[in-house]
């Protein structure tokens, strides 16, 4: 049978899986005896298992296999996990994760040599749980299989047998690869419950229905049937392994003295007297057809995870590519209506323009994904660094739940490990270091997400050593990057932004983790790609808080249209703090640059004509359009010809030949079919400064 056809959806299930699979480890690491969470890590590596079974990457099947093994004995008590198991999990996941990129390459797994690694994790004294394996079957086989019964079961078994009838413990064990557990063993107890009465589950049935089991159960039933036939009965379902069939022979005397001499019931109040009256009352013969596993019903849950279907993101962006067409051809229609004066079109206009912008809002809405998509990679990457650093690192994330546009989500990834690694390597401090300071020895590296308007902040903060603004004058000065004279002005705030120039860092040494000067520069250059904007904040000795401003979409903007000279800009109104109009007479010099006073604060003006290379005449003028644009904590009016509105517009790229234009962040087609470039006004300050 060819599989390839399921291989997309395995990529990702199996992504997913190993995902879950590391948040599980982490937090057994925390908790080593924690049962539920080591059922859990078995759940998904059981499900792995099966479908790289079903795939047939076998090297991944062993390995998955050889992990259910390690945590087996762990949940029986044979075995007790402690650091080195944690690591070796750990590797574990992080060599399937590379099979899986292997996999997704084109490749197989097959070149994984993952045979040291199954060896180590099935390295342990398994003694004990093989011999508790043979005492429990032996004492099925003598008869004992009964101490796991209530007092009614027992009372079943014996009315059973003096009925004449059998029974009988119907040990069964499904196939490693079943994908569908739950399926079977509903199965096996319909067949069952056609031979006898099924007197009770192990597990119970919820478990069953649940697949909350590895690959065995055992059902206790009453039959006039031989153990033979229940046996072939059973193997002649799908996916059952094997089939062990044993006789039920004795009560545990302790239970019948139970039932001959019943616990004395206290009074109950009279609105429980009939509940106690039935409790009395003899045991009816057995009806354990009520107790066999329901056909699976449609819990509003489930319809709900139903619902949830994949979709490749291919399709989505051209889905988002054909709404932002229509955008500009709703635009149009507007546009040439007006230009007519043809008021019957303002109602379907009208209309049009509403479902458009429903349609616009939906899409936009099916491309985000929470901030968690890339959050959820933290833990394992802070509980890795820690260690290797020696330090003690608490993660506090806030805001998983914050929705951005899955391009942003993608693109900002790699930026947020750069200050994290900054952050636990010479920022938070040793646990000696911090110590001495009067901190606790556990330092804190917090990462949030929350909207603020029409966009989305991040925020890493960390309770380090922070950033000493005279050492960094000092490193700035050593390597030609400021005067002594220049040091001496500015403030300690500027002193702090240096950090995020190409080639400067403030570590003492390089190390695996940082220190040659790329990683702050490359997040700020990253984050203004992506149309958002850097600042950081530093306090000695308190710590350091970064924030990223990051847009929604990147697809479909709210623009500012400006002219220039005879050309028309657009300017995205993340970075527009306000629009003003400034008077020829209060226009100043300052240092040399032109600039005005706006609410008692110097607002310095740069002309967009010069910037973009355009000639303008506006002598004859005596007050000018500024826009005013906000930069981190820096503000500059950029002096243009005109204010034109603002107006939604669709992001168009120019091409890879046209893509690294300074201060061009595309284009867009305006209501009257012309194109209009969009300006990254960002780095036009820093071509200014």
């Amino acid at each position: 049978m060819d599989m390839s056809q399921y291989l997309g959806a395995f990529l990702d299930e199996a992504g997913d899986n190993l995902q879950r699979l590391d948040d599980l480890v982490l937090a057994l690491e925390k908790d080593t005896m924690n049962l539920d969470v080591i059922n859990e890590i078995f759940r998904a590596a059981h499900t792995l298992k099966g479908m790289s079974a079903t795939m047939g990457f076998e090297k991944m099947t062993g390995l998955t296999h050889a992990l259910e093994d390690r945590l087996d004995a762990a949940r029986k008590g044979t075995h007790h996990l402690d650091e080195f198991d944690m690591d070796l999990m750990f590797k574990s996941l992080d060599t399937m994760k590379s099979m899986v990129d292997s996999i997704r390459a084109g490749d197989t797994d097959a070149h994984m040599d993952v045979s040291e690694l199954v060896a180590a994790l099935r390295n342990m004294n398994l003694e004990a749980e093989e011999a508790k394996a043979k005492s429990d079957a032996q004492d099925q086989k003598d008869g004992d299989g009964s101490k796991n019964l209530s007092s009614q079961e027992n009372e079943w078994v014996s009315e059973a047998k003096g009925a004449g009838m059998m029974v009988y413990t119907v040990l069964t064990k499904l196939s490693e690869t079943c994908l569908l557990k739950a399926a079977r063993a509903y199965m096996v107890v319909s067949r069952l419950e056609e031979m006898g009465d099924v007197i009770k589950s192990e597990p119970s049935v919820e478990a069953l229905e649940n697949e909350d089991f590895i690959l065995d159960f055992t059902i206790y039933l009453s039959t006039k049937s031989t153990a033979n036939e229940i046996k072939n009965a059973v193997l002649r379902i799908s996916d059952v392994a094997t089939v062990e069939v044993e006789e039920l022979k004795n009560i545990a005397p302790k239970l019948v003295e139970a039932k001959a001499a019943p616990t004395p019931v206290e009074p109950a109040p009279k609105h429980e007297e009939k509940a106690v009256v039935e409790a009395k009352a003899p045991a009816p013969a057995p009806h354990p057809k009520a107790a066999a596993p329901a056909a699976p019903t449609r819990t509003a849950e489930s319809k709900k995870v139903n619902q949830t279907v994949r979709v490749d993101i291919g399709r989505l962006d051209k889905l988002m590519s054909l709404v932002g067409e229509l955008v500009i051809g709703r635009a149009r229609v507007e546009r040439l209506a007006q230009e007519a004066r043809l008021r019957e079109f303002d109602e379907p206009l009208s209309q049009l323009g509403r479902i458009s912008g429903d349609i616009q809002e939906l899409v936009t809405k099916l491309r985000m994904v929470p901030v968690s998509f890339t959050f959820d990679r933290f833990p394992r990457l802070i509980r890795d660094m820690s260690k290797s650093l020696g330090k003690d690192i608490e993660l506090v994330l806030e805001g998983q739940d914050t929705e951005l546009d899955r391009t942003v989500i993608d693109e900002i990834g790699d930026p947020m490990v750069h200050l994290i690694r900054n952050s636990l390597d010479h920022g938070i401090e040793t646990r000696e270091d911090r110590r001495k300071a009067g901190k606790p020895e556990k330092g804190i590296l917090k990462i949030s997400a929350y909207q603020e308007g029409s966009g989305v902040i991040i925020e890493v903060m960390d309770d380090g050593k922070g950033i000493n603004p005279e050492k960094v004058k000092t490193k700035a000065i050593d390597r030609g990057i400021l005067t002594e004279e220049e040091a001496t002005t500015i403030s300690d705030e500027e002193a702090i932004q240096l950090c995020l120039l190409p080639g400067f860092s403030m570590a003492e040494k390089i190390t695996d983790i940082s220190g040659r000067g790329v990683g702050m520069d490359a997040v700020k250059t990253k984050v203004e790609t992506l149309g958002g904007q850097l600042d950081m904040v530093s306090k000695v000795g308190q710590g350091t808080n970064i924030y990223i401003r990051l847009p929604l979409t990147l697809a479909i903007v709210l623009s500012l249209l400006i002219k220039v000279g005879d050309e028309t800009y657009a300017i995205s109104l993340e970075n527009v703090e306000e629009t003003i109009l400034v008077r020829r007479e209060n226009i100043k010099t300052v240092h040399g640059l032109p600039a005005t006073i706006l609410r008692g604060e110097v607002l310095s003006l740069s002309d967009l004509g010069d910037v973009l290379g355009t000639v303008v005449e506006r002598d004859h003028r005596d007050e000018y359009p500024v826009v005013v644009v906000k930069i981190g904590k820096n503000k500059i009016g950029f002096i243009v010809d005109e204010l034109i509105g603002q107006q939604e517009i669709v992001i168009k790229s120019l091409g890879r030949f046209l893509s690294k234009i300074k201060g061009i962040a595309g284009a867009t087609i305006l209501g009257d079919g012309n194109v209009a470039l969009i300006l990254d006004v960002v780095s036009f300050y820093s071509m200014k400064g």
